[in-house]
């Protein structure tokens, strides 16, 4: 296929095992380090999360019929909630887990609703002028991270060093995309991670300890759930956080592959996929899972939006869990070499907002259009927030909300014959 004069990969177009192999690599890089980081703070090992992650997107693919690609990975909107109930068990996850059966439940639960209901309120409700500012927060909030990696905390000098291989790092992986020809272009991520990694290496910021410390081989910690309602009550509110994102989430991924996948194959479907995910991590001893917006920007840089390619990256997942040795040695890349290639791929993510405000020829001469989308920018990017529970809610989830409400309110003043910046009346 051809786009705009660059070859792409389809959504369900198989490429050759030489290039397949590379691609989900490519992927699994992108996904490993934050997913990883949430079983991490939470004090469990890796392994049982890499393992579900990886069954957890082989579910959604066969879910959604090998129509939506996407990586689901660890939801980091269950850290305060899970941590709590931790806490409060004297050290118990399997208390959490059992919220998390009931979180997937849920999701379900809404997805049966959506299959009847369907999805044209969400037009209705998220506009363009609405969804595209909604959409850029998605990476405009993750910026933060990126710049985490170069950033000191204390006050001290920021080392030459880590700056050099940060700034090395984006530039190959920037300049690869315009330069390399061919299959080469299409792995320009992956080239720039390896070569960060190797001039990293070399000048002495990798910390291989961990290597050495870990086993060549390890089954993963499987930990079944304990239902509690105090616990469940704690971390349900984390539902609206998932699923404002998961919708999020399929909207740009929609716009990237030029298919709404709202539609076909249904949110019902991928939302469906999630919750199963969810509560099979639940029973397993794994986290919540989320469509990852590390592996979207992958896809809006590379244009491979391969669903065989996002399975691969998958099944890399599930062997990883098993070598605790090559896990190491991925989560042994240094911060500032994830952060040059995060500085792209979240950018990416906010470009794709942007596009969807150009796209669908949003009119910021109708005062509602304006209104709409700078409330939302200034509520995702202010800080502000509000507590339901032991949930916060902030940033892109927040900005979805407030849409939904200004959304509601618009469509209610419509339906009244209220508004006075309609079509006709501005062409009158």
């Amino acid at each position: 296929m051809e786009k705009k004069g660059r070859k792409l990969i389809g959504i369900q177009e198989r490429p050759p095992i030489g290039q397949w192999i590379p691609l989900s690599i490519q992927h699994t890089f992108a996904m490993f380090s934050a997913s990883v980081v949430v079983p991490v703070i939470l004090g469990l090992p890796p392994s049982i999360v890499l393992l579900m992650n990886g069954i957890g997107t082989l579910l959604f693919i066969l879910i959604t019929q090998g129509k939506a690609p996407a990586y689901l990975g660890s939801s980091f909107a269950i850290l305060a909630p899970a941590g709590l109930v931790i806490a409060s068990h004297g050290g118990d996850y399997s208390y959490a887990l059992g919220g998390f059966v009931v979180m997937g439940a849920i999701f379900a639960v809404v997805a049966i609703l959506i299959k009847f209901v369907g999805v044209n309120w969400i037009d209705a409700v998220l506009p363009p002028a609405a969804m595209g500012p909604i959409v850029a927060l998605i990476g405009l909030e993750l910026a933060g991270t990126a710049a985490s990696s170069i950033v000191s905390v204390d006050g001290s000098p920021l080392d030459p060093k880590v700056v050099f291989v940060f700034i090395f790092t984006l530039a190959l992986a920037v300049i690869g995309q315009v330069v390399f020809r061919g299959f080469a272009a299409a792995i320009a991520i992956l080239i720039a991670i390896i070569v960060g990694y190797a001039l990293a290496g070399f000048m002495g910021l990798v910390d291989f300890s961990g290597v050495k410390e870990a086993s060549i081989l390890a089954l993963p910690a499987f930990c079944g759930p304990k239902f509690d309602f105090a616990s469940i009550i704690m971390i349900i509110p984390a539902s609206l956080t998932i699923i404002s994102e998961h919708i999020s989430h399929q909207i740009v991924t929609g716009e990237i592959v030029d298919k709404d996948l709202i539609r076909d194959p249904g949110l019902h479907r991928s939302l469906l996929a999630d919750g199963v995910s969810t509560m099979l991590s639940g029973f397993c001893g794994a986290v919540p899972t989320t469509t990852y917006g590390e592996n979207i920007g992958v896809m809006a840089v590379t244009k491979v939006y391969s669903v065989w390619v996002i399975g691969g990256a998958a099944v890399f997942s599930i062997l990883l869990s098993f070598f605790d040795q090559v896990s190491a040695l991925i989560n042994a890349i240094p911060a500032p070499v994830m952060g040059g290639i995060s500085f792209l791929l979240y950018g990416m993510i906010a470009a794709s907002g942007i596009r969807l405000i150009v796209d669908k020829k949003v009119d910021y001469s109708r005062p509602r259009n304006l209104a709409m989308t700078s409330v939302i920018f200034v509520t995702g990017l202010s800080g502000a927030s509000i507590n339901i529970g032991e949930v916060q809610l902030t940033g892109m989830c927040l900005a979805t909300i407030v849409g939904i409400v200004i959304g509601l309110v618009m469509f209610a003043i419509d339906k009244l014959g209220w508004a006075n910046d309609t079509e006709e009346q501005q062409e009158a």
